[in-house]
């Protein structure tokens, strides 16, 4: 993730509300800018996860504080979401706690859109990933573009015995 100013500020707001932010993207035009902010519940799990009125919520206290001096003097469309099943892995703490699981990633490191096995988070700057023909590589987290945790479409439903 690119720093970002908004960034530290937004992620103690959620904290402060309960919630821990799983993702924030800018994207629109100059003349509507828009901030998409996903966040979760801290670990969550089945059955415990970021209801609609929790991102109205957020979204409240993210806009009285965006129309304050937090907010840089900026005007934003604001869109607050959960991180769904398919959830990006952005932050070191994430990266941690994903350990073991598979991620596609995006990577200047990293040729196409490879699944990868986290196998551990050897400090803040980066990831060591066992790749599918192997072996396995520390990549810088700067150096990754995007990364979503992969579902086993086959087992989405089925009870675990």
């Amino acid at each position: 993730m690119i720093a970002d100013p908004l960034l530290d500020p937004i992620r103690r707001l959620l904290s402060e509300l309960g919630y821990e932010l799983v993702d924030l993207r800018r994207g629109g035009t100059p003349a509507r800018p828009v901030l998409r902010v996903r966040l979760d519940l801290p670990h969550s799990e089945p059955g415990r996860q970021v209801s609609a009125d929790d991102c109205v919520r957020a979204s409240r206290a993210l806009e009285r504080w965006l129309e304050g001096p937090g907010g840089l003097g900026q005007r934003y469309v604001l869109e607050v979401s959960s991180p769904g099943i398919e959830r990006p892995v952005v932050f070191p703490e994430h990266w941690r706690r994903y350990a073991g699981r598979e991620v596609r990633l995006r990577s200047t490191a990293l040729p196409g859109r490879p699944v990868a096995r986290i196998v551990a988070v050897p400090d803040e700057e980066h990831v060591a990933l066992a790749l599918g023909d192997g072996r396995q590589v520390t990549v810088p987290l700067a150096d990754i573009r995007e990364a979503t945790l992969v579902v086993d479409w086959a087992t989405i439903g089925k009870r675990q015995v």
